[in-house]
């Protein structure tokens, strides 16, 4: 004999089921939060790494040392 009647049990399964999936969902959303945020960071750093690779022009001319 099961611990629960079937009529019972369903209704704890469903909410079982429900939150797990709700659980997964906010896992995977938490990653692309992360993901984005890594991209982003990611972008940032190859812009500061090209610019030091190549060095902006001055607008100012230096005057000459008397």
């Amino acid at each position: 004999m099961p611990a629960l009647p079937l009529e019972e049990a369903g209704k704890y399964v469903a909410g079982a089921y429900v939150v797990f999936f709700a659980v997964i969902l906010i896992y995977v959303v938490i990653m692309a939060v992360r993901l984005s945020r890594l991209e982003r960071e990611i972008a940032e750093l190859d812009e500061l790494a090209a610019r030091k690779e190549r060095p902006e022009p001055d607008d100012r001319e230096e005057a000459p040392v008397p």
